[in-house]
């Protein structure tokens, strides 16, 4: 038996030579003309390429974070030659020197400071805006979402409507507190201590009347919550004056909120009548498919204003801008919209179809997969409001007979509360995605219907499993009486 010749100690044979010979390649560059800054809330450093500057001079420079300097750090950008930044959007300190590089004519690429973490070794300002020129050279990052100007300017107005929302709901768990210390149990006695017999009590105590008999007269007849003599007791309590002060200040603190949330609501819709006229495609005929029984489907009935809408009717608004009524679309209302309006702009086709869409939302399926096997499939960690806009759609939905109602059970029951919702909201991400697309009116599937595809997948998984076993399903038939 002959014994295969072996390569010498210290040579390599013909395969490991020509794996010796073969190197990585290096990488291209994409953006010759790239610069990269490091974003600071007092200063920002900025790096060029460095055949961009005269010999002897360094490719980085600090700048301060005053106007006047960041016009000075244009001027450089543009004497070096840049077309293109990248930066780090990190708080809000990227906000003015993004202005600033766009209005002056340059491609600026916003990105995710958690995607663009520095190599291993040591972190400092000097090094990350280099290594933020460097990977945007090769054409390694991808920017993130920015919304035009116009959305920018609702973005705005509709968040710090909720930030006065969230500040007025402090002030009234305050008002509660007030009236727990003084053994005044309104808050049980009610159903909404901020409903029109809880502030006409309210008020009344704050103006001097602390009569339980005469207190009660101010309840409402209809309030089903407690019985007359149940509010009376209830509103028999220690009137101390600090307590007292404290609700005076809390109430008035409340009603100057909601006249700020008034304002704020006249803002934005100055705001909505400057957005154009969506382009709506040629006309179609609404498709409203029969149900079984040759009845035709209901259009979904006009909305009731709750509480912390906007007083005024925005659905035309919305509608016009769109291009479609979105809140005929299961769960959704004008508020949902609004916020979801002002968070991804009307422009669709920044994301290539509904899977990036969903992706982009944090609803999808995030797949971990190492040697074949699927570690994770959790969704990713995306702090996203126009995600928990659709989350909160998506909790509204569980006692809907609507046929998402009936998913959103149907995956409760399978994966946990936490997990139906985000399923749920996956779902309406979906269909926002082609509404605001294709500018067709929602058509819902029919609940039958959708019962029906159910019965027909569990019933083809069971035979399935049935041949596996080798056995045969047989449907029983029954006798009709």
């Amino acid at each position: 038996m002959s014994k295969k010749s072996s390569p010498k100690k210290g040579t390599r044979s013909s395969s490991q030579k020509a794996h010796g010979k073969s190197k990585p390649s290096a990488l291209s560059v994409v953006n010759p003309n790239a610069a990269g800054i490091d974003v600071g809330s007092t200063s920002h450093y900025v790096a060029v390429p460095p055949g961009s500057v005269a010999e002897g001079e360094s490719a980085v420079r600090k700048f301060g974070g005053f106007t006047p300097d960041l016009d000075q750090m244009v001027e450089w950008l543009k004497a070096c030659g840049v077309r293109t930044v990248a930066m780090e959007s990190t708080g809000v300190d990227w906000i003015a020197p993004y202005e600033k590089l766009k209005a002056a004519g340059l491609e600026v690429l916003l990105v995710n400071a958690k995607a663009v973490k520095h190599v291993p070794g040591r972190k400092t300002d000097v090094q990350d805006c280099q290594w933020l020129q460097q990977l945007h050279s090769y054409g390694l990052l991808r920017g993130s979402f920015r919304p035009d100007p116009l959305v920018c300017e609702l973005r705005t107005l509709v968040r710090h409507r909720g930030n006065i929302i969230c500040q007025a709901a402090s002030l009234v768990q305050q008002m509660q507190k007030a009236l727990s210390q003084m053994n005044l149990h309104l808050h049980h006695a009610v159903s909404d201590v901020m409903g029109e017999t809880g502030l006409r009590i309210l008020r009344s105590i704050l103006a001097g009347q602390h009569d339980p008999e005469q207190l009660v007269k101010l309840r409402d007849p209809q309030i089903k919550k407690s019985t007359e003599a149940e509010m009376k007791k209830a509103l028999q309590g220690d009137y101390r004056a600090e307590h007292l002060f404290v609700l005076e200040q809390s109430l008035a603190a409340w009603e100057f909120c909601h006249r700020q949330i008034e304002q704020c609501d006249r803002k934005i819709e100055e705001v909505l009548k400057k957005f154009p006229t969506a382009a709506i495609p040629a006309e179609k005929p609404e498709v409203i498919p029969p149900l079984n029984g040759g009845q035709t489907r209901k259009k979904k009935q006009p909305q009731s204003r709750r509480r912390n809408e906007p007083a005024m009717d925005l659905a035309p608004q919305l509608a016009r801008i769109c291009g479609i009524d979105l809140t005929q679309s299961a769960g959704l209302r004008i508020l949902t919209v609004l916020s979801l309006i002002s968070e991804i702009g009307l422009d669709m086709s920044r994301w290539p179809n509904e899977k990036a869409f969903s992706s982009w939302l944090g609803l999808c399926p995030h797949n971990k997969i190492s040697g074949g096997r699927i570690l994770s499939r959790r969704t990713r960690k995306v702090i996203n409001r126009a995600a928990t806009a659709l989350r909160l759609a998506a909790y509204g939905l569980a006692r809907s007979d609507d046929w998402l109602g009936l998913f959103h059970r149907r995956m409760r029951a399978r994966l946990g509360p936490a997990a139906a919702i985000t399923a749920t909201a996956h779902k309406l991400a979906r269909i926002i995605y082609h509404l605001l697309k294709n500018k067709e009116p929602y058509v819902a599937l029919d609940s039958a219907q959708y019962l029906e595809r159910i019965h027909r997948v569990r019933l083809g998984k069971l035979k399935k499993q049935a041949a596996d076993l080798g056995f045969q399903l047989v449907e029983e038939k029954r006798l009709s009486e």
